[in-house]
């Protein structure tokens, strides 16, 4: 069991938790293939919770290093761009928009998946292993996907029409590239 607390092992516990976090994503991106909205963000939240611990746990004990920082963003990119959009896409936008409105809508999903993967690989090239800054500049990809549940929710119980959606999307997107100021838990 020393490879749990070794920094150089790729099963490390903080990287173990990442891996619940991945597998949480993954779970959650089959459950909205079938239309389980409520188990997939459940399923989403738990990714996010390990998503915590996991860089919590690998600053305590000293385990953070490279694999770990790479590992954590994949992770996030499933769990946090990917599922949200997909839960978007599949509850929000199919059932209720069709011709442009879907076509719009499909070209500012991809927009924030690609703004979630720039963000996270410029947050990897400019980060170090282990390090924490007071401020993130840009919204980070969790909080752009709590920001999207949320734009889910106000949709689910028709406070806001999927078009609105869209342009909640798109704003979102462009957060999490921006020069907005968000300070580090």
């Amino acid at each position: 069991m020393k490879f749990l607390w070794t920094p150089s092992s790729h099963f490390n516990l903080a990287n173990l938790f990442t891996f619940v976090n991945i597998t949480a994503g993954l779970m959650a991106t089959y459950f909205i293939t079938q239309n389980n909205f409520t188990l997939a963000i459940s399923l989403a939240w738990i990714g996010g919770a390990f998503d915590i611990f996991d860089g919590k746990i690998a600053r305590k004990y000293n385990l953070s290093n490279e694999f770990g920082v790479q590992l954590d963003s994949f992770a996030d990119f499933l769990s946090f761009v990917l599922v949200p959009v997909f839960l978007i896409f599949q509850a929000s936008y199919a059932p209720n928009l069709s011709g442009f409105w879907l076509i719009i809508a499909a070209v500012v999903s991809i927009y924030y998946v690609i703004s979630g993967l720039r963000r996270l690989i410029h947050f990897n090239l400019h980060t170090d292993a282990g390090a924490v800054d007071k401020y993130f500049t840009g919204v980070p990809t969790p909080l752009g996907a709590i920001l999207l549940w949320l734009v889910y929710l106000l949709n689910a119980y028709s406070i806001l029409p999927a078009t609105a959606v869209i342009l909640f999307m798109l704003a979102i997107g462009w957060s999490l590239n921006s020069t907005i100021k968000v300070r580090h838990p």
